[in-house]
């Protein structure tokens, strides 16, 4: 059964097994199962079908020829040594082959697959993926409207294909209800360029959430907060966030699990490594926008929603945008333009055109 929402997401149930997340989905959608269809294609009778929307989990089967067995050769060739593309996650390497070489299969028959396989599981146990180190908190939820969450993935190295190494940071904005999220790339992280980054994601939300949470990044915070001290908010900062109507909420120093539903982002867009190599900058500006358009589309395992269908409800409950003036305000013009480096030219994607 495939479903197709007007939302530009997909959902594809291609076996039993996806039952029990289908389930969630059509719950949070306010829509009725059509078991009869379901027992249909799925060649089934319509009593396992209700077995499994309930939980059921089979015991186990019987061993046979994987089809992912035709991608061992890639596989093996991603993974060697001689690859300058890195793949820090099981799920990384999945989301590569399906996007460029036609993998179908799930993720978690494509981890098992990988697990079975001792020459590429080892490639993930000695530490060429990067550990958070931090304990995982206590997952909390926020009311729609309530709050956004606010951070960078800085200084990602990045060898173009004209192979140029360049240093690129990602800034994120989340909305901690919807999970709806802006990604934006760019060299510098000044303060003028996240100003204008989160004015333009607030116009796609299409409003201002009441809190923004963020960790003492210098842009934001002269002094950080501590357990024994409030902190020091930038002064122009804090007209910004008077200007747009927010409060902001600096995480405790030493305290990132705060801001935990920005983190889990953070690993997706380690992605990017998987194109090492393989992009020009203008290249890599377009797949971090899909990165997002997908992340965006794809159902959300702890919420149970998927983030752009989610984002409407969120709407209604935003604070309103100011005046076209004030945004435009802290709105910095980008252009394409090349730029000298010791041995190449090479495309840089946004030349500021403005100072912070």
């Amino acid at each position: 059964m495939y479903i197709k929402l007007d939302i530009q997401a997909e959902f594809e149930v291609k076996s039993l097994s996806d039952l029990p997340n289908f389930k969630k989905l059509m719950g949070n959608l306010k829509m009725k199962i059509n078991k009869s269809q379901l027992a249909r294609e799925l060649n089934v009778d319509r009593r396992t079908i209700d077995k499994y929307l309930n939980g059921f989990t089979p015991k186990g089967t019987k061993n046979k020829t994987s089809k992912i067995d035709t991608y061992y050769e890639v596989i093996a060739a991603l993974l060697s040594s001689d690859s300058k593309q890195i793949f820090y996650y099981k799920r990384v390497l999945w989301q590569y082959l399906t996007d460029n070489h036609g993998l179908k299969c799930s993720q978690s028959a494509f981890r098992a697959y990988i697990n079975r396989k001792p020459e590429f599981r080892t490639y993930f146990d000695e530490g060429k993926r990067i550990l958070s180190g931090h304990s995982v908190g206590v997952r909390y939820e926020t009311p729609p409207g309530e709050q956004a969450q606010l951070d960078w993935k800085e200084s990602i190295r990045f060898e173009t294909k004209s192979g140029e190494i360049v240093y690129v940071n990602v800034a994120v904005l989340l909305l901690s209800y919807s999970r709806f999220k802006v990604f934006h790339l760019n060299i510098s992280k000044s303060q003028s360029v996240l100003m204008s980054f989160m004015t333009e994601a607030f116009e796609m939300f299409g409003g201002v959430p009441k809190v923004i949470v963020t960790d003492n990044m210098k842009t934001v915070m002269d002094e950080a907060r501590t357990e024994h001290f409030t902190g020091t908010i930038n002064n122009k900062f804090a007209q910004f966030a008077q200007d747009f109507g927010f409060k902001v909420q600096p995480c405790i120093a030493g305290r990132p699990n705060t801001k935990g539903k920005v983190e889990a982002p953070m690993k997706l867009l380690d992605e990017i490594h998987a194109y090492q190599g393989r992009f020009t900058f203008e290249e890599l500006h377009e797949f971090v926008q899909k990165l997002c358009a997908r992340i965006n589309q794809t159902f959300h395992q702890g919420t149970g929603k998927i983030p752009v269908f989610a984002l409407k409800q969120e709407k209604n409950l935003l604070q309103p945008l100011p005046k076209s003036a004030i945004g435009d305000s802290y709105m910095i013009k980008h252009k394409l333009v090349k730029v000298n480096t010791s041995r190449h030219d090479i495309l840089q994607i946004e030349s500021i055109l403005s100072s912070s």
